[in-house]
């Protein structure tokens, strides 16, 4: 079976770094692969935040994770600072992808290549909904 690969974009957004904790390692001694989705999810809050917004609120709406991928490149151990760089691309009517470099601060040396994609959804209906093009907007023009 052929290795997932990720394109990844060549323009973020978006940066922060977090610490790996020890609740981050596994039993291998390293940095776990739920840890990862944890720490892209923390940057995604992060990233919105930055942008006024938070997952519940993005005029309005909520988004939900529909999918997500990770592709591994290096072993990340117990109080190394991870950069991650955060960009939202591939937009569609109900919603979109966030993708996640992250790498080691001090090496630059990358751990791993992320990406979820989310839908928007109203939570009071539950149902997805259109995408708030003002969502879109934000971006389009920062690129």
């Amino acid at each position: 079976m052929p290795r997932l690969q990720l394109d990844m974009p060549s323009h973020y957004f978006y940066s922060t770094t977090l610490p790996v904790r020890i609740s981050d390692i596994n039993y291998g001694g390293h940095l776990g692969n739920d840890a990862v989705l944890a720490l892209a999810h923390e940057a995604r809050v992060r990233f919105l935040n930055h942008y006024h917004y938070n997952e519940l609120d993005i005029e309005g709406l909520g988004l939900i994770v529909a999918d997500s991928a990770i592709v591994y490149k290096a072993e990340a151990f117990y109080g190394d600072a991870v950069q991650i760089e955060v960009t939202v691309t591939d937009f569609n009517r109900y919603g979109c992808d966030f993708y996640y470099l992250l790498s080691n601060k001090d090496s630059a040396v990358e751990i791993a290549h992320a990406k979820t994609g989310v839908v928007f959804f109203d939570y009071s209906a539950r149902k997805v909904v259109s995408m708030p093009a003002s969502f879109k907007a934000c971006f389009i023009k920062e690129l």
